[in-house]
């Protein structure tokens, strides 16, 4: 039985920051050992991969210079998730209210949230906080990062599989990846990920379709999952937490990671058409890999992916739906089959495949 996802809603956090000014930021904290008057003299290095990253802008939800100060991994985790809890609520009311439905009216709720530790954790706070039923069924998903909003989506798919009468469930997914910057760290890779990443939460409604309201649903609709931990691959990336909080690390290999999980993913799709495809924008190369992989035109079919990226920074499991959003705004030909698809740490793929009504 297939499912429809409902154009998602996505929250951005309250302060732009701009990639111009993240670079002057880094040009002014670090400075030459040998001359403080002089640029560190890595700055060039660090400049050019900054704006390599693809984004423009990105949304925090603090200022740079909260977000920079060493608070330690206590109030870093507590502002981190209070902060992901409040953007997750406003992206989910939205997305109730874009349905047209009352909270009661939901059967379960799938969330995803990586980057700071709570228990309980989004599914529970947002029961209360949204006044959805006490009883309903929840999956709270946890280290998925990047990936979470493809996975939650194949599990809202599969709950409304298994109820032939059809469901409704509200998936959610927040994020405050801003947590990651931290003013000691003067790698590349740390300041690849300071440059790629923003704070949101992304929301939608998936209702399993059965004959009485199959004719009512346009937009997305999906028929099957996929899930991929690919074998050898937890050195591509990952994240770690100490006294400061959580950091996100990675070696070379992480750049040709979605490249080699493609075998994969082709062998899934079998011989099904892919007309559009909803790509996680984790990185200008992802994104042209994947598209170029499945046989489309990076220019035109990864055009949401890399206007996402540019316009909000990697926003982590929500950036997906971002994606969709956009797809939903500008949507394929009726009846077009395709895909959406996200990469996670481990190295893992999550991805939906169904056909545009």
């Amino acid at each position: 039985m297939p499912a429809h996802i409902g154009r998602p809603e996505i929250a951005l956090a309250e302060h732009r920051v701009t990639t111009d000014a993240l670079i002057e930021h880094v040009r002014a904290t670090y400075r030459h050992p040998d001359d403080p008057s002089r640029p560190h003299r890595s700055m060039a290095v660090w400049e050019r991969l900054m704006r390599n990253s693809g984004v423009q802008q990105r949304y925090w939800s603090r200022t740079l210079p909260e977000v920079t100060q060493p608070v330690g991994v206590a109030q870093r985790a507590k502002n981190a998730f209070n902060d992901a809890l409040d953007l997750a609520e406003t992206a989910a009311q939205r997305a109730l209210d874009v349905a047209g439905l009352d909270p009661g009216d939901i059967d379960a709720i799938v969330t995803s949230h990586t980057t700071s530790w709570s228990v309980p954790n989004l599914d529970v706070h947002l029961i209360e906080r949204l006044g959805l039923r006490p009883t309903i069924s929840r999956m709270p998903l946890a280290t998925l990062a990047c990936s979470g909003g493809a996975h939650a989506l194949v599990r809202a798919l599969q709950y409304t599989q298994a109820r032939p009468g059809g469901a409704r469930v509200l998936v959610v997914v927040a994020e405050t990846l801003s947590t990651i910057y931290h003013q000691r760290e003067q790698t590349p890779q740390s300041m690849i990920y300071r440059t790629l990443f923003g704070d949101s939460a992304g929301a939608t409604v998936v209702t399993g379709i059965h004959q009485g309201n199959a004719a009512d649903l346009k937009g997305c609709i999906i028929d099957d999952g996929f899930e991929l931990a690919m074998p050898n691959s937890r050195d591509r990336y990952w994240g770690t937490i100490d006294e400061q909080g959580l950091h996100f690390d990675s070696t070379r290999a992480a750049a040709s990671a979605a490249a080699d999980a493609l075998p994969y993913v082709k062998e899934w799709l079998g011989t099904r058409t892919v007309e559009w495809a909803g790509v996680h924008p984790g990185g200008p190369r992802i994104i042209d890999d994947v598209i170029e992989g499945l046989g489309l035109d990076t220019g035109k079919h990864g055009r949401h992916s890399h206007t996402s990226l540019a316009e909000n920074g990697n926003l982590g499991g929500a950036a997906v739906l971002d994606v969709l959003r956009r797809t939903y705004d500008e949507p394929p030909a009726p009846g077009a089959e395709g895909a959406l698809l996200a990469f996670g740490p481990g190295f893992t793929v999550a991805g939906a495949y169904g056909a545009w009504a």
